[in-house]
């Protein structure tokens, strides 16, 4: 009876699903990256440099330095993005729940979850959660003080007087110890209108949605801009990535092995990287090249990276594995693969050879310690490691070092790294001080006394933490007043001078048949005194000082008349054209 026991208990580490590390790791991941961004995990206490498509998890935090953007993807569809100077804390991740903890920078929430999930994002002196299909944005200034701008649905803030709700088209102005400050949303900026444009390229295709289950539907986005779709007749449609980094290239060779959780776990570097690389298998089909084959609907489930190992004291060999081709890993990972924590490997043997080590440049190998450091070291092999040696049963038995645990093996710029202040923060702390609260009516920060309402004080303007000035692009809207401040108004002698004669100052009259040119009026002034166009005669009018006529001297009469009989007609004749002439000019010079 207890043999029987046994074998059952053993056949059960193999038919029931074992608990990995593949839940946590499949929920969260950076889709797009610009700038020196950093990443602190749990595996190591140092900040290293993040990268796209690097798996992230509870514990982690990433900190978006000056000039630099990131973006987080959830498995619900859910993007969340931080911009400069900004720095984020992922406290727990749950099956359709996620908690953040945002110290301080901006914060872009385009939450698409599930039906009865939530994400809770939490501040210095504030806690906000998210129900329902909605976009928001969340800006932390140094002092703890949070805005909660509401451009979708709707949220509920909490603060330590109590608890709100704050609909789109609003924003929510909580400090500490002080009332709250409801008013409408500000102009839009630059942070928004990025977010939003990012929006909308996301949502604008989805064909391959119709070719993908609906667990990864959400990353359609990728295979549609990537790639395209072929039909295979041995495993159906395929998707065939039409982006590649080189004409030799191989599933599983641009990227890096990173030690994350108790496993290595493949980063791809190409932006697509994310789910062909852990769902599915691959496959070489004629006459069109490698296909990624997805995983059938019911049978979804990631992994580190489905391919077949030969590790030897001097190179690390790797393949990618074909359908139906079992997976040794350190885990359940879904229909054809094992779990090997409880097998003695060293008496597991692989006889069957896989599929695609007979495909030309197939087999990716790279040297020992280029695994280990990521820094390239020749290495020249001239037979196919998978025809030669013995084949691994799971991940080669490197034990992980600091460099193994880094995405990308660089240095971050001195000017780049983030501030103490930054580095203070505990990530373990905030978890005890801030539980993640699905209940709608529970508290998070007061969880022991009855949820009070928060006092809130409204206002008709935009109010903000970040004045209109800073929040407008000064590029592509002119510089205005503040409202605080006013303008200047005339004097009385001001208003006189520019009243009688605007453009003459009184101190320097106009000397007697000169032209005065006007002075240009100040830029902030210039729409109070020229409040009309200036028209042709409104110019000559306003502008044209005309001399005084000399006092007429009294001629001998004979003399007089002599010359006027004898110059009257010639000097009317050149009079005429000289005047109009005068005249002409000065209208050109005027248009």
């Amino acid at each position: 009876m207890k043999k029987w026991i046994t074998i059952s208990f053993i056949l059960l580490l193999f038919l029931i699903p074992a608990y990995s590390h593949s839940a946590d790791l499949s929920s969260l991941r950076i889709s797009l990256i610009e700038g020196d961004v950093q990443l602190n995990t749990e595996d190591t206490s140092d900040w290293m440099p993040a990268v796209i498509n690097m798996p992230l998890r509870s514990g982690d935090r990433l900190w978006v330095p000056e000039g630099g953007r990131v973006e987080l993807q959830l498995n619900d569809g859910t993007y969340l993005r931080l911009d400069k100077n900004s720095s984020l804390g992922i406290l727990s991740i749950g099956k359709n729940s996620f908690q953040f903890y945002l110290s301080t920078g901006r914060a872009y929430v385009d939450f698409r979850g599930l039906r009865n999930s939530v994400l809770q994002m939490d501040t210095p002196v504030s806690s906000i959660r998210i129900y329902d299909k909605s976009d928001v944005g969340i800006d932390v200034s140094n002092d703890g003080s949070t805005e909660v701008s509401v451009f979708l649905g709707a949220v509920y803030a909490e603060s330590r007087s109590g608890k709100t709700r704050v609909g789109a088209g609003k924003s929510l102005f909580i400090k500490e110890d002080a009332y709250a400050e409801l008013a409408p949303l500000g102009p839009v900026d630059e942070w928004e209108r990025w977010n939003k444009g990012r929006d909308t390229k996301l949502y604008e295709q989805r064909y391959s949605s119709r070719y993908l289950p609906d667990e990864l539907k959400v990353y359609s986005y990728d295979f549609d801009t990537n790639g395209k779709w072929v039909y295979d007749n041995e495993y159906g449609y395929c998707w065939v990535p039409t982006v590649v980094v080189s004409s030799g290239w191989a599933p599983y060779r641009h990227g890096r092995w990173v030690w994350v959780g108790g496993d290595y776990v493949w980063v791809s570097y190409e932006p697509w990287g994310w789910i062909p690389y852990h769902y599915g298998r691959w496959s070489f089909i004629a006459s069109i090249g490698w296909g990624w084959v997805p995983p059938v609907r019911g049978a979804v489930y990631w992994g580190p990276g489905f391919v077949g190992w030969v590790h030897t004291p001097t190179y690390v060999s790797w393949v990618p594995l074909a359908p139906g081709e079992i997976y040794y890993g350190y885990g359940y990972y879904g229909p054809h693969s094992v779990n090997i924590t409880h097998i003695d490997i060293h008496k597991t043997v692989i006889k069957n050879v896989y599929k695609n080590v007979y495909v030309n440049n197939g087999v990716t190998t790279i040297h020992h310690d280029t695994f280990i450091r990521g820094k390239h070291v020749d290495l020249k092999i001239k037979e196919n490691p998978f025809l030669r040696e013995k084949i691994n049963v799971g991940r080669p038995q490197i034990k992980p070092e600091r460099t193994t645990l880094m995405p990308v093996v660089k240095e971050v710029p001195q000017i780049k790294q983030l501030p103490q202040r930054i580095k203070d923060v505990r990530v373990k702390e905030l978890k005890e001080k801030r539980p993640l609260v699905k209940e709608k009516q529970a508290s998070v920060l007061t969880p022991e006394s009855p949820q009070k309402k928060m006092a809130v004080r409204s206002f008709k303007e935009p109010k903000g933490i970040a004045s209109t000035q800073e929040r407008t692009l000064t590029t592509e809207r002119p510089s205005v007043p503040e409202r605080s401040q006013k303008i200047k108004e005339p004097t009385v002698k001001e208003r006189t001078v520019r009243a009688e004669r605007p453009g003459v100052t009184p101190e320097k009259p106009a000397t007697k048949g000169t032209w005065v040119p006007a002075e240009k009026p100040a830029a902030k002034e210039k729409a109070q005194e020229i409040k009309e166009p200036l028209t042709k005669e409104r110019w000559v009018k306003e502008r044209w000082v005309p001399a005084e006529k000399p006092a007429a001297v009294e001629k001998p009469r004979e003399l007089k008349e002599t010359r006027t009989q004898e110059r009257r007609a010639p000097v009317e004749e050149k009079r005429a054209p000289v005047e109009r002439q005068d005249v002409t000019e000065r209208q050109r010079g005027f248009r």
